[in-house]
């Protein structure tokens, strides 16, 4: 799996890195981030959305991105839509 690294948190430190990065073969964003509360998760688990079950299947998570990432997370948009194009 070739990861495109894209950019890391502007304000990291040493010890918190929310990352992005894209997967070119797959054609998706990897993002590392930070975990939610636990009042966050269960928000998230119990909110109800159309056509969507309840919960969080094992195979997900959710995650925590700073607003500050936009950029990056746009950037890593545009760069899954030009491996999509190749």
């Amino acid at each position: 799996m070739p990861l495109l690294f894209i950019g890391i948190d502007p304000n990291t430190g040493d010890k918190q890195s929310p990352t992005v990065w894209v997967d070119q073969d797959e054609q998706e964003l990897v993002f590392q981030g930070w975990k939610p509360s636990a009042a966050l998760e269960a928000e998230c688990a119990a909110t109800e959305i159309p056509g969507h079950a309840k919960g969080i299947p094992d195979s997900e998570a959710v995650i925590r991105m700073p607003a500050r990432m936009v950029p990056l997370i746009r950037e890593a948009c545009d760069a899954v839509e030009r491996s999509h194009l190749r």
